[in-house]
């Protein structure tokens, strides 16, 4: 953790204890790849793996998750209990018919006597075999839970950092990923912010459902241009944001021009009106950390340059150089 410099939460030590341990290959996996592109790993990458990998549900502030979870161990801490007592009073029981058993071989008793004790030993063992099964039945029903349970935790995990309608990553996870790289590895990282132009009159023109294919088609392309460690947040509306670590302000700009060419390049037809949406554009502003920059002082920065392109008739990166 000192070496990635990674801050000392208990999220964190609990991740990295189980990286070091090597309990789960995949985990051990993904998390290189995460290091390998950030030099570190950034708060949201963090808790992602977290509650994939260690799966606390707490940590998700999931209250019915957690009352389902608290109801079924309850019920089977009872069914434990219950089983547990029926297999102390079956033992006694057994202890029992054994001295029993050892009166007939010393004293002798009848057929009848014989008889009622196998009758008894049948009895009792029938009694802690249904006790068995209806635990048994209890697990299995757990288990059931639990499954559904783990496909709710993967849910509300993925809705915590993930935008619901373009599928890029939210506000939430921007501002946690941007706070973490700025405090642990902000040499060369780079923030590009874009907004699309004139959006408003596609939703006055076409509608909000053809608006927000826009939106999910921009963040698809944007998407698709990320590479080498950048990342795309929806950083609110019609803007994006990405985090570019360990690069410079030309490339970062270079990256932002190429982005902005292939949204020109955009075509969306709706079918309802059988017309053609090919004048998707965007504007674009580029900052670099500087030394003793903020989180939010790099966002105002890349928001000026973003501001100014609009200014100069939008459809541009800025700054030009």
């Amino acid at each position: 953790m000192l070496k990635h410099q990674i801050p000392t939460t208990p999220t964190n030590y609990a991740l990295w204890y189980a990286y070091v341990g090597q309990s789960s290959p995949e985990l051990n996996r993904q998390l290189d790849e995460v290091v390998n592109q950030y030099s570190t790993c950034p708060p949201s990458q963090g808790e992602r793996l977290y509650q994939a990998y260690l799966s606390d549900p707490i940590e998700l502030d999931v209250i019915e998750l957690r009352q389902n979870l608290d109801a079924m161990v309850t019920d089977l801490s009872q069914s434990l209990k219950d089983t547990n007592v029926d297999a102390n009073q079956f033992q006694s029981k057994i202890n029992s018919n054994v001295e029993r058993l050892n009166k007939i071989e010393n004293e002798g008793f009848s057929i009848d006597e014989v008889l009622s004790l196998v009758k008894n030993l049948v009895s009792d063992a029938a009694d802690i075999k249904n006790s068995t099964l209806h635990f048994t039945e209890q697990l299995a029903h757990a288990q059931s839970e639990i499954n559904q349970l783990k496909v709710q935790l993967k849910k509300s995990e993925h809705d915590m950092h993930y935008d619901a309608l373009t599928g890029a990553l939210n506000r939430r996870a921007f501002n946690k990923d941007i706070k973490g790289l700025v405090e642990q590895n902000p040499q060369g990282l780079c923030l590009i912010i874009t907004d699309i132009d004139h959006f408003k009159l596609f939703n006055d023109t076409y509608g909000h459902q053809l608006g927000d294919q826009v939106l999910k088609a921009v963040a698809r392309r944007l998407g698709e241009s990320c590479h080498e460690g950048s990342k795309l947040y929806r950083f609110g509306g019609e803007e994006f944001a990405l985090l570019v670590p360990k690069s410079q302000l030309g490339r970062a700009r270079q990256l932002a021009e190429s982005m902005r060419r292939s949204l020109e390049k955009l075509v969306l037809k709706d079918k309802r009106k059988d017309q053609r949406v090919d004048n998707v554009r965007a504007s674009f502003g580029v900052a670099q950390y500087q030394d003793k920059d903020s989180d939010s002082t790099l966002i105002e920065r890349a928001d000026k340059q973003l501001y100014e392109a609009k200014r100069l008739g939008r459809n541009r990166v800025m700054p030009i150089t």
